[in-house]
């Protein structure tokens, strides 16, 4: 059976070699060398992550990963454990070979496993992306026999394992459709044909200095073109919470939604509000980072769009902060809610240095780099943790778990889980050079300077005069004791449904 197939292989070799295949003795060979060592692939990846945004950098993060798994795969255990010997060139046309010819061995292709790996990779994160590199893929592939290095079969065994390392990736490292917040609990909205009923709070400038920020609202109206939307922000304008409560007030009584466009903070102020009117609450995209509604799988305002005019809704957690000598609202509520995550110390400069460089260098240097520094120049703060007097650095609660590195985490599964991810950062004793070894062996879990826990509550007392809280991007002053706390599933917000 291995001759018969070798023959086979070897006369579509042959048929291939000395055919005519129009227009492609211009391109074929060009895109072969182009594929040497990756380049091309690595010059698709920079366009994709250039232009694409954030879903973009995730594709091209994905592709070339899998490219890179496949490569090490290929020349590793394929080459070195099938020695083929490359077809020969009699019946390959001089015009078409290749200027360098290779000499490792034939089986499998690299140039096909690297095209495919990439291309499969890319589909992952995005199917459209990954259908419109399918072509050029293929043609990398065949340029490999049509150029004379390759029989038909090592260019097929080498896409396989390409596909195949992309999957390996992928159980690796679970893409956002696989990680998508879990479409229960479902909860009961209104579907807003058209935004037929919402009313979007437009928080101009959100994210952003001052007079720079594009206005977006246009792509939002052509999206949903029955929606009201009413600009807030810039010099002069009314604060952001009475826009809202005028603005939850017009949707309630069209039996709407209340639809807001900013960044995380305005995302936090516009919650409040809908918990506080009994209204679902739509998310746009529109600042800075967007963790809110990256986690809740609104990235675009068209996925936003989708999901107000299906009615696709879901349940999500909210966690609260307060004190003892607050007064409760007029719904008896006391303290502040936060979306995405509280601290104290230095935790606030620790996620401002990640990400600032984690496009540069990525998630897992960022976050080295990030505690490096804080844990550089940060002094620790004696606090009371559920009644225990402790020196700590730094003090995190997450609405929710978060996944990613410890002392930074960085985004979270399950939006109702109903617990609190608390992390602290103790002092002590060489504290810093064991925080900092396990930040560098990627095993911060491990370090007993660092506690993690998830708890339903959690009270946080002694803190000194003025110090510094922040929540879901904003920052306040406080003194005394807290008591943080989660509301299970208070929130109603419109999401896609998992495909």
């Amino acid at each position: 059976m291995r001759k018969k197939l070798s023959h086979l292989d070897r006369l579509a070799f042959v048929r291939i070699a000395s055919r005519e295949w129009p227009g492609a003795r211009r391109v074929l060979p060009r895109l072969s060398r182009s594929a040497d060592h990756g380049l091309l692939w690595f010059g698709v990846a920079a366009g994709v992550a250039a232009l694409g945004g954030r879903p973009g950098r995730r594709a091209a993060l994905r592709g070339v990963a899998s490219l890179a798994a496949a490569s090490a795969t290929v020349n590793t255990l394929g080459k070195g454990s099938v020695r083929r010997a490359r077809p020969l060139l009699d019946a390959v046309p001089v015009i078409r070979q290749l200027h360098h010819q290779p000499f490792t061995s034939s089986f499998p292709s690299g140039h096909a496993a690297s095209a495919a790996a990439f291309a499969t990779g890319v589909a992952f994160e995005n199917k459209w992306w990954g259908l419109a590199l399918a072509p050029l893929a293929v043609s990398v592939a065949f340029s490999r026999v049509y150029t004379g290095v390759h029989y038909p079969g090592d260019v097929l065994a080498g896409a396989a394992l390409g596909a195949g390392a992309a999957f390996a990736v992928r159980g690796i490292a679970p893409t956002r459709a696989q990680l998508a917040p879990p479409a229960r609990p479902r909860a009961d909205a209104p579907a807003l044909p058209g935004g037929r009923g919402l009313v979007v709070v437009a928080h101009h400038g959100a994210g952003q200095r001052a007079g720079t920020a594009p206005d977006r609202t246009q792509e939002l109206r052509g999206l949903l073109p029955y929606a009201e939307v009413v600009r807030c922000g810039g010099p002069g304008a009314r604060p952001l919470e009475e826009v809202l409560e005028e603005a939850a007030e017009l949707a309630g009584r069209r039996g709407g939604a209340l639809g807001v466009l900013g960044g995380d903070g305005t995302v936090n102020a516009a919650a409040t509000v809908a918990v506080r009117h009994g209204l679902p609450l739509a998310v746009l995209p529109g600042g800075t980072h967007n963790h809110f509604a990256y986690d809740l799988g609104i990235e675009t305002y068209a996925a936003a769009a989708r999901a107000v005019e299906s009615g696709e809704a879901v349940a999500v957690d909210l966690a609260r902060f307060r004190s003892r000598s607050e007064r409760a609202d007029r719904e008896g509520r006391t303290g502040r809610y936060f979306l995405n995550t509280f601290s104290v110390g230095a935790y606030p400069e620790l996620v401002r240095i990640r990400e600032q460089w984690a496009g540069r260098i990525g998630a897992w240097p960022a976050g080295v780099l990030a505690a490096c520094e804080v844990l550089r120049t940060a002094e620790p703060l004696d606090v009371e943790i559920n009644g225990r007097r402790r020196a700590v650095w730094l003090l995190f609660a997450g609405n929710c778990h978060y996944r990613g590195l410890g002392l930074a985490p960085v985004r979270r599964h399950d939006l109702a889980d109903g617990v609190l991810d608390v992390r602290v950062v103790h002092g002590g004793r060489l504290a810093r050079t064991r925080l900092l070894a396990a930040a560098l062996t990627g095993s911060p879990r491990t370090s007993p300077v660092l506690g993690e826990a998830r708890l339903r509550s959690l009270r946080v007392g002694g803190l000194p005069e003025g110090t510094p809280l922040a929540f879901d991007g904003e920052v306040t002053a406080f003194t005394g004791e807290l008591t943080l706390e989660k509301e299970n599933e208070a929130l109603t917000v419109y999401r896609l449904p998992l495909e």
